[in-house]
């Protein structure tokens, strides 16, 4: 499932940016390299995947706008080659950071029925063991 796609990343960020990003030929060819993008989308959805699966039976029936809003963060700094302004790092933290309490159940997405039920075996279970001492066994003691 993609959650994000070229063009969300184009609305959002602008094509001049995508193709400072992207452009990577020698010399410049001046248009967005769509498999660079690709390649970052892929990754982005691999990261998504592994902190949303832990807690939604995949794939998602649909996609959340939250996912759609963390994707593009995570996806825009994964097209930088060298270091992204702050900006982009901070985003990119905060994604991180949005997917972390995803996967925690304390942001909860949108979507109904997939949480998986839980088996009851992750509560606290207690057990009474037979008591040592008693009044029988204590005579002369007591």
């Amino acid at each position: 499932m993609t959650y994000a796609t070229l063009l969300m990343l184009n609305d959002r960020y602008g094509e001049r940016m995508l193709i400072e990003l992207t452009d990577r030929s020698d010399p410049p060819a001046g248009a967005v390299d769509s498999d660079v993008v690709d390649r970052a989308l892929a990754d982005t959805d691999a990261v998504i995947d592994g902190y949303v699966s832990g807690r939604y039976q995949m794939p998602l029936a649909e996609t959340p706008p939250l996912l759609q809003d963390i994707a593009q963060r995570i996806a825009i700094y994964n097209c930088h080659r060298y270091t992204p302004n702050d900006k982009i790092k901070e985003d990119y933290k905060d994604a991180l950071a949005a997917l972390e309490k995803i996967s925690k159940g304390v942001i909860r997405l949108p979507v109904a029925g997939v949480e998986p039920t839980s088996s009851g075996a992750s509560g606290v279970q207690t057990t009474d063991r037979e008591r040592p001492f008693t009044e029988a066994n204590l005579t002369g003691f007591i």
